[in-house]
């Protein structure tokens, strides 16, 4: 079992940019797929990005592609998300999540961090 937590939202301005940090605590935090989602208000939870255990993959959401980063600290236990170049419609609550390999999907989430942008 793994315990997210997440931090680093904040109030920014449009075109700034924010880095999301996940801390994880419990066993074999490098045997997890980890992951950024994130829910505006009135919507549904989507996507963001993805990395592989290893660092070796990444995956994008179309909407953030070449503005955000994911990054992963294997020895430290943490995921990053660098976010730039922000606009308005990112403005949400971001969650860390993790999975199992096993599994599609995600078995673990954080309690989210509000990331808003202002215009």
């Amino acid at each position: 079992q793994v315990q997210l937590v997440e931090s680093g939202g904040g109030l920014v301005q449009a075109g700034g940019s924010l880095r999301l940090s996940c801390a994880a605590s419990g066993r074999s935090f490098s045997m997890y797929v980890m992951g950024w989602f994130r829910q505006a208000p009135g919507k549904d939870r989507e996507f963001v990005a993805a990395i592989s255990r290893g660092s070796g993959s990444t995956s994008y959401a179309d909407s953030v592609k070449g503005r955000f980063t994911i990054s992963r600290d294997n020895a430290k236990n943490t995921v990053a998300l660098q976010m730039n170049s922000l606009k308005p419609e990112d403005t949400a609550l971001y969650y860390c999540a993790a999975r199992n390999i096993i599994n599609t999907e995600y078995n673990y989430w954080g309690q989210g961090t509000q990331v808003t942008v202002s215009s």
